[in-house]
């Protein structure tokens, strides 16, 4: 890569997606404007300092080759994130030494600039929200292999005591099947994607991957696809819908791997928001994300420019 002198570089944020397969990274200059982009593998197996050490090398190469000086960075992870010190509080079994790890001290000692932490599904949201200019109230849900939510009240993030506001993957009453987290019935036994495999392999005795190869079948007419296609939406209308209802919010932000296929989802949105509807009788609008692969690094970003300017006052 081309090597820069300070004087060449403009300044710029980081934005960083931390998952159980890769490591995505976005580097932006002040207007926003995204210089670089890339991704490598996460090696989640080989623990928290591996994970630390392969971020940082992907972003200090995309700030050399977009010539930016950093002057911040954000990233959204997987698992219950304590924001105040940018630790891992808890994570899926997929990630080795991920529970507990100081992932915000151990970047910026890296990168030598202020890094904030974020859950992912939290960046995810502050991402498509700033996109959107939306600066009052709204849920966001993450359909991939499991699914996560967040919510945006009065313009700002709400985390919760816990830092686990919003999880409206694991809220229970929709099916009687086993959850991945042991309990019965929460939404992402029927609106993840792993879940869409199951349920079709359960309807046809078909084996799949996943929801990609579901969403396949069902654009080609199979009855048993639609239908999990169906339901998989149905019960996101009506968990978006509980959540409008106690919280008063107009809209909700779908995203993840599940919601490419969203004309699939929609009819069942629509069938329970036509049976289900908040009882306010004001509209709720469920949208389809914008930003793709983006969305994440993007948000994080939101949080790095606060730390920017907090360092600079």
């Amino acid at each position: 890569m081309t090597q820069h002198h300070e004087t060449d570089t403009t300044p710029g944020h980081a934005g960083i997606d931390i998952g159980g397969t890769k490591i995505a990274a976005l580097i932006v200059d002040e207007s926003g404007a995204i210089r670089a982009r890339g991704t490598v593998a996460a090696p989640a197996r080989e623990g928290g300092s591996a994970m630390a050490d392969a971020a940082a090398r992907l972003v200090e190469g995309l700030a050399r080759e977009a010539a930016v000086r950093l002057r911040s960075a954000g990233v959204g992870a997987a698992g219950v994130i304590d924001h105040q010190t940018g630790s891992i509080r808890a994570a899926s079994a997929t990630f080795v030494d991920w529970a507990g790890f100081p992932l915000g001290h151990e970047l910026s000692a890296r990168l030598d600039v202020p890094v904030g932490v974020e859950n992912d599904v939290n960046a995810f949201l502050l991402g498509e929200a700033a996109a959107a200019g939306i600066r009052d109230d709204v849920l966001g849900v993450m359909l991939g292999t499991g699914v996560g939510g967040a919510v945006i009240i009065d313009g700002e993030l709400r985390r919760g005591p816990h830092g686990a506001a919003g999880e409206i993957g694991h809220t229970p009453g929709y099916s009687d099947l086993v959850c991945t987290c042991g309990q019965i019935g929460h939404l992402e036994t029927l609106a993840s994607g792993t879940s869409i495999g199951l349920r079709y392999a359960e309807r046809s005795g078909r084996h799949v991957g996943g929801s990609r190869e579901v969403a396949v079948l069902a654009r080609e007419g199979d009855a048993d696809a639609c239908a999990v296609f169906h339901a998989a939406g149905r019960a996101l209308g009506r968990a978006c819908a509980s959540a409008a209802t106690l919280l008063d919010l107009p809209r909700a932000i779908v995203g993840g791997g599940v919601a490419h296929a969203w004309e699939l989802l929609r009819p069942g949105i629509d069938d329970a928001l036509r049976t289900d509807a908040p009882v306010s009788g004001i509209p709720l609008h469920i949208l389809p994300a914008r930003l793709g692969g983006d969305a994440v690094a993007l948000g994080a970003i939101e949080t790095a420019r606060s730390l920017a300017l907090a360092a600079a006052s």
